[in-house]
């Protein structure tokens, strides 16, 4: 079966759009402060137009390294069409987070922390580098968003 064409810069960039709209799980790649430890789990997000909302428990290794480094890496999508999310994060506590956004975090993912006994907290990630790919042949140009800024218009 052949591989689809490449696709340019303005369709990866709308696909990776309909995904972070339409997805609901990302892995979260941390690594702790003192030694580097990497750490990945897959969360689900609620993506805002700007940022992804994630929510963890608040003494969980991913939390622990977001809230002290304030960076992550997300990986969202197969490995052959995948979606790669450098960005820095915000710690945001339950009495911080509208009820709005808490409400429409549950309704995107199915999944209440403010319901749950185990204290969570939420992340926003504000995405800094943005890549995409599905095979070789899109390795060039895969870089979509750079420093906080798409490189490709609407």
């Amino acid at each position: 079966m052949a591989n689809p064409p490449a696709r340019p810069a303005k369709q990866r960039k709308l696909d990776t759009l309909h995904r972070l709209e339409h997805d609901e799980d990302v892995w979260v790649a941390t690594a702790d402060a003192a030694g580097g430890l990497p750490f990945l789990t897959p969360l689900s997000f609620l993506w805002d137009g700007a940022t992804l909302l994630l929510a963890t428990p608040a003494k969980s290794p991913t939390g622990r390294n977001l809230r002290t480094t304030g960076r992550t890496r997300l990986g969202i999508g197969p490995t052959r069409d995948v979606t790669m999310i450098e960005g820095t994060v915000e710690t945001i506590t339950l009495a911080e987070l509208s009820q709005e956004e808490g409400d429409r975090f549950a309704a995107k993912t199915g999944f209440d922390p403010r319901q749950l006994t185990t204290p969570y907290e939420y992340f926003r990630v504000r995405p800094v580098r943005v890549q995409a790919w599905r095979e070789a042949d899109e390795l060039v140009g895969r870089e979509l968003m750079r420093d906080g800024e798409w490189l490709v218009a609407d």
